[in-house]
């Protein structure tokens, strides 16, 4: 009785598979047919723009470059706004001098429920002065801050990928003071 539950089970799983790559194909041939609509033309118009700022952006030049101690450096490579109300920072934290620098605690901040989870970049805030607020790293249910964690000395030369999501500040405002403890403020501009 057990091995017929589990051929069906299997068998239930194969067909729900079959299904969803059969539709997946239609759904991919049919607008490679109907090119004349502009329904298809204005996604690749909005994607192209995207595609080039991102490439002529990131790579040659960080949006911000904050100056820490030791010569560390926490470069911006991408400010985005999410759809459910968040704002994604994505970087890279690099070392560029000749030689290992273990990275300070300060960088988390000193709040209880963010220290207990260990070296992260959970101390950064963004201030929008015209507004007067100020806008702290989110944190999950258990207190573990939105950003990357883990992080404890960079060698000679070396850099690693970080993020940060906070709560996004209202569309109008266009720039904010990102504030990282042990490194210097810095206006980043939010598109």
């Amino acid at each position: 009785m057990n091995v017929t539950t589990y051929v069906r089970g299997g068998f239930i799983a194969f067909a729900v598979a079959a299904s969803l790559t059969v539709a997946g194909c239609g759904a991919d041939s049919e607008p490679k047919t109907s090119q004349k609509p502009t329904a298809t033309t204005q996604p690749s118009q909005q994607s192209a723009p995207t595609q080039v700022e991102q490439t002529s952006e990131a790579p040659a030049e960080p949006l911000l470059v904050a100056k820490g101690r030791k010569g560390v450096e926490l470069r911006v490579e991408s400010v985005e706004r999410d759809t459910g109300g968040f704002l994604t920072i994505k970087g890279r934290l690099a070392n560029p001098t000749g030689s290992s620098v273990v990275l300070p605690g300060e960088m988390r901040g000193n709040e209880t429920e963010v220290v207990k989870h260990g070296l992260s970049l959970g101390g950064a805030t963004l201030v929008d002065s015209s507004a007067k607020k100020r806008y702290y790293v989110l944190r999950d249910t258990d207190g573990r801050p939105l950003t990357t964690t883990g992080l404890d000395s960079l060698g000679p030369g070396k850099s690693t990928a970080v993020f940060m999501q906070f709560p996004a500040p209202p569309a109008t405002t266009t720039e904010v003071s990102f504030q990282l403890p042990t490194f210097e403020p810095a206006t980043l501009k939010l598109s």
